[in-house]
């Protein structure tokens, strides 16, 4: 189910997936499913349970095998490994809120900054004061990324365990932002939140689209995928049953039989 090229010269997808494919033995987890996402833009992934999204995020993230074909700008990437993509710029945030627990906030995202924060040991040993002064940067480079990712100054200091479960959420999603990203992919990032926080990351989101980012979000929370998507690409038992704007997607009547329901 291949997506049609972009006509003229309109710039390329940030990240085009067509045809993706996932088998696990006899079970086809996702079957032949397209979507595309521009810079700039929010593409919501929604389903019912077992509809194969995580099986979709896996698979374009280059965790599991599968069939299809990934393209970066244009670029086909469906060979190269998940590390690889990171290098490109493709990131990804778990479900699970992950983080190093002896660290503090800081010093977390720090330690994610790679040549931005570390010298690397021949740099160390020989050109210590230089190396002091790239961290001292990198340091305040991620006091003021947290604070991008609603982090307040007052939680920096301690351990993500010491924190309320609003700023570990966040410190997972700015760990895998990391010191950038070209395509960010998140996994349910509204998981437990609510009130304050919720709003918070609804900022972030629109945020992260007005810098060029373009972002895929897996998502149960409806409000919150209708209110930022661009467009949104639902799945029902592995197959891409509908695909548009938020508008037509809540229109959809199969939408609406399969997982919005009549009321909505």
């Amino acid at each position: 189910m291949a997506l049609a090229e972009s006509a003229g010269t309109a710039p390329a997808p940030a990240l085009r997936v067509e045809g993706l494919g996932v088998r696990y033995g006899a079970l086809v987890a996702l079957d032949d499913v397209s979507w595309e996402v521009h810079a700039g833009e929010l593409l919501g992934i929604i389903g019912p349970n077992g509809a194969g999204k995580s099986s979709c995020y896996e698979a374009t993230t280059a965790l599991v095998q599968r069939q299809g074909r990934i393209s970066l700008a244009g670029r086909d990437v469906s060979a190269v490994p998940a590390h690889g993509l990171a290098a490109l710029g493709v990131k990804r945030a778990f479900q699970q809120n992950a983080f190093f627990e002896d660290l503090s906030v800081l010093d977390n995202l720090v330690a994610v900054l790679g040549a931005r924060a570390h010298a690397g040991l021949l740099g160390s040993v020989f050109r210590p004061w230089a190396a002091a002064r790239r961290r001292a940067a990198a340091q305040a480079f991620a006091a003021a990324q947290l604070l991008r990712f609603g982090i307040p100054a007052q939680y920096h200091g301690l351990r993500p365990k010491e924190t309320p479960y609003g700023v570990q959420r966040m410190l997972s999603i700015a760990l895998a932002f990391g010191d950038g990203a070209r395509v960010l992919l998140l996994d349910e990032p509204a998981a437990g939140l609510g009130g304050e926080d919720l709003e918070r990351l609804v900022l972030l989101l629109q945020s992260l689209k007005r810098d060029g980012v373009a972002l895929v979000v897996i998502e149960h929370h409806m409000d919150l995928i209708m209110a930022v998507a661009d467009r949104i690409c639902v799945l029902d038992l592995g197959r891409r049953l509908a695909y548009g704007t938020p508008a037509q997607v809540r229109r959809d009547p199969l939408v609406l039989d399969a997982y919005l329901g009549r009321a909505s």
